[in-house]
């Protein structure tokens, strides 16, 4: 047979019986059916010439958002983040999508509150708030490369919390993290002593690899910041990895087939325990697992620890989030001096003689 090439395309043959031709396009990934179309005839070429027709009319317009998304995320600055924040950024892109063909020069402040305002309104405020930032940065982005003279959304502010919400993934109480504990089931008891303990997001306590844990040592990296968390291991985590079920996972923790757990399948498992402890009154409505990051953050912020080393336990590059983590111990701590002080002034005042009338 005749060797084909056609530009554009990867033509091979397999190696074992029955040794057929395939024939896939390259940039876009699609297969050829050879035998509906045979290598090397009018058909075939003809197929090839519409995959590329195809694919040339997918291409973003230049000088349209699409095409500076696709630029973007070709950068070092996108790919270089984390593995769940591209993951986060992606879902923003999706959904910006149906106005990929939009001018950029037709970007103006109203216009971004107006998408901003479109996504909370389908999604929920948080993601509306987070479309408005990812497209930030984009821009800014597109600003320092000459796509953009300006940020059309800088300066745009996200959706306030409407008021009287409860607050999102607040610190879980002693007696609270007592019941729960009491009622995980063996599989469960190591990924909640790593949140609970060593302040671990979901997701890192249920990916990290046995290797992480040694000699009384946890040295892991956060998935989202990719900040470093190496730090003795509390009691509570030796006592929970001594008695956890073994398992050949290739992560530390695993679930009641000793597979890996899937974030959606620990969700789903957690969520009868949590109702049930709810209808029996041992916790409180709002407990969530992200919750247990905050508790750690509190609970180091009432020993007096500063912003900083909070961080750093949690796997922070920055105390922004640390100061939010911690807040309420933060202003528990504070109004509590000022409580003593005031205390201490009335009661000065009362104490004092004063002359009868």
């Amino acid at each position: 047979m005749a060797i084909v090439r056609v530009k554009g395309f990867a033509i091979w043959r397999d190696r074992k019986p029955p040794y057929k031709w395939r024939c896939r396009h390259r940039k876009s990934g699609t297969m050829i059916d050879l035998a509906k179309f045979p290598l090397g005839g009018m058909t075939f070429f003809s197929e090839c010439a519409r995959i590329v027709a195809l694919g040339e009319a997918n291409e973003p317009k230049p000088g349209t958002l699409g095409q500076l998304i696709g630029r973007y995320r070709a950068s070092v600055f996108f790919t270089d983040l984390a593995a769940r924040t591209r993951v986060d950024y992606q879902r923003c892109f999706d959904y910006l999508q149906p106005i990929a063909d939009t001018m950029l020069d037709r970007f103006t402040s109203p216009l971004i509150v107006t998408i901003r305002d479109k996504a909370a309104a389908k999604h929920g405020r948080r993601f509306g708030n987070y479309v408005k930032t990812v497209l930030a940065l984009t821009f800014a982005w597109g600003v320092e490369r000459g796509y953009l003279t300006i940020n059309p959304a800088a300066k745009i502010k996200g959706i306030r919390r409407p008021r009287g919400l409860a607050d999102p993934n607040r610190p879980w109480a002693d007696s609270e993290r007592e019941a729960v504990e009491a009622a995980l089931p063996a599989h469960m008891r190591l990924p909640v002593a790593l949140m609970m303990y060593c302040g671990l997001d979901p997701q890192d306590a249920l990916r990290i690899p046995p290797t992480a844990v040694s000699d009384g040592m946890i040295d892991a990296r956060r998935g989202k910041t990719g900040e470093a968390m190496w730090f003795p291991l509390p009691a509570p985590v030796v006592d929970a990895l001594a008695v956890a079920p073994k398992h050949y996972a290739i992560t530390l923790c695993a679930n009641s087939y000793g597979k890996p757990w899937a974030p959606s399948g620990f969700r789903a498992s957690w969520r009868p325990i949590r109702q049930e402890l709810e209808k029996a009154g041992a916790i409180q409505p709002g407990l969530t697992l992200k919750g247990l990051r905050h508790t750690v953050a509190t609970i180091l912020a009432e020993m007096g620890y500063d912003e900083r080393t909070i961080a750093d336990m949690l796997g922070q590059k920055t105390i922004e989030m640390a100061r939010h983590y911690s807040k309420r111990a933060n202003k528990t701590r504070k109004m509590s001096a000022v409580v003593t002080s005031f205390d201490g002034e009335v009661n000065r005042r009362r104490t004092k003689n004063v002359k009868p009338a």
